[in-house]
């Protein structure tokens, strides 16, 4: 198809009903919403082939923040340039902050009631299981050599014996990467697994079989259209949003509330979460509780896991649990204005995803050009390596609000740990099911001991 007739071909309003139905639809996590991405644009509606679907996402996998997130502002923009960009991202993630504000209402409020008591109980050593198997699943695929395992453990030990800061983990772990690449690079070697991540998603998440025969709008051989070509004039003008966006609202929050304020502290914490979440939401949740639980004591460490429980049950990425962070820290710090907690949300949830957008509308058009695989180099292969470590250390920080509450061992938190184990890993079930039953057994155990009493 010609690039003429490529902007007719979906208009941005039918494009945008797209993003609004997926943002309210995208359980499942980053693999489930790729998928979920996949099987809508590639196999049933026909916008993008397949190479091109892998073409984008290999960028996406390359940077720090949620891929899904990414791809659909990656895609929205290539369909329809900034303005397609900018509403496919939004779209995707306005839900996710809608119903997480509500939950996270709710719970400020009613958190203690009996009901929601007796459903996060259930709920908590749930996430802990999920967490774990995160950590034993991606392990598995990635830890296939002893450096790469031995860059594992020593993150794990990093940050859950050490208590190193997390960004301090991350660089050491791309300087381990970068040496051992140069000097000794089978070292790092997967045997059976050169190909790059995104194939082996490919593999996973889609499938051509039943795929329509009509041609693609954005094919292999479909020239591409003049909005996603490169210009030095877009791309500078685009640097400049990105960097007033960024600046005027610190400033704003900074005259407001000073440099030390509430408000500019978390405008500059989450956008160094944004910079540094490599490896998706539980690799950078410690860094996030480090600082939100121990540093600035915006929460505590059990609100940190009921956060992340609500944020496995909410659609779009985990990594927006940090508006439950951002609201609870607002909560507290004003002894209960809604206004201000709502405002903190705000302030979390731009800070945290606006480098998404940014590193999307700036490099695309180079990527765009290239139209050539991106593969992982040494570094980022040693800090794959180190999430698993870092997940773990999620896993252990989880563990003693969850299992140790008051100092002892808490037998039904413990079986419940191990029942959802069971469940994820030889039933298979989704995380949403997962979540979902433990919210069902935890309201039907609250209703059964108010019957009997």
């Amino acid at each position: 198809m010609p690039a003429a007739s490529q902007a007719s071909a979906v208009s941005l309003s039918e494009a945008s009903r797209f993003w609004l139905k997926l943002g309210l639809v995208s359980f499942g996590g980053p693999a489930g919403q790729i998928a979920l991405l996949h099987r809508e644009l590639v196999e049933r509606r026909r916008w993008l082939s397949e190479r091109r679907f892998l073409h984008a996402l290999n960028y996406c996998m390359l940077l720090p923040g949620p891929e899904a997130t990414q791809l659909a502002t990656y895609l929205g923009w290539l369909m329809h340039g900034v303005s397609g960009g900018l509403i496919a991202g939004g779209l995707f993630l306005a839900p996710s902050v809608l119903v997480l504000t509500a939950l996270a209402t709710v719970y400020a409020l009613w958190g203690q009631l009996p009901l929601l008591v007796s459903v996060f109980a259930v709920l908590k050593p749930t996430v802990l299981a999920i967490v774990l198997v995160a950590a034993w699943r991606l392990g598995l695929r990635t830890l296939r050599t002893p450096v790469l395992l031995g860059i594992a453990v020593a993150a794990f030990l990093a940050l859950a014996v050490l208590q190193l800061p997390y960004p301090l983990v991350v660089v050491g772990a791309a300087l381990c990467g970068l040496v051992v690449g140069r000097w000794r690079s089978g070292l790092l070697l997967v045997p059976g697994h050169s190909a790059p991540p995104a194939q082996q998603t490919k593999s996973t998440t889609a499938s051509n079989a039943g795929m329509s025969e009509v041609e693609p709008i954005h094919g292999d051989q479909t020239s591409t259209p003049e909005h996603a070509r490169f210009c030095r004039r877009r791309l500078a003008l685009t640097l400049l949003a990105w960097g007033l966006a960024l600046l005027i609202p610190l400033a704003l929050l900074t005259a407001a509330g000073g440099w030390n304020g509430n408000l500019a502290l978390m405008a500059r914490f989450f956008s160094r979460v944004a910079l540094l979440s490599f490896g998706g939401a539980y690799a950078v949740l410690p860094y996030v509780a480090q600082g939100a639980v121990e540093q600035f004591g915006w929460l505590s460490a059990g609100q940190m896991v009921d956060g992340l429980a609500l944020g496995e049950t909410t659609p779009g990425p985990l990594i927006m649990v940090v508006a439950f962070v951002g609201f609870m820290g607002g909560w507290n710090s004003t002894q209960g204005s809604w206004p201000a907690a709502a405002a903190a949300t705000l302030v979390t949830v731009w800070f945290t995803f606006l480098p998404s957008f940014g590193f999307i509308l700036a490099g695309a058009p180079l990527v765009e050009a290239s139209r050539g695989d991106l593969r992982l180099g040494a570094p980022l292969t040693a800090i794959t390596a180190a999430v698993v470590g870092v997940i773990a250390s999620l896993a252990v920080f989880f563990a003693g609000p969850v299992l140790w509450p008051n100092g002892r061992l808490n037998p039904a938190a413990a079986l419940v740990v191990a029942l959802a184990l069971l469940v994820l890993v030889k039933l298979r079930w989704s995380v949403l099911q997962v979540i979902g039953a433990a919210a069902a057994i935890g309201a039907g155990t609250q209703l059964l001991t108010q019957l009997v009493e």
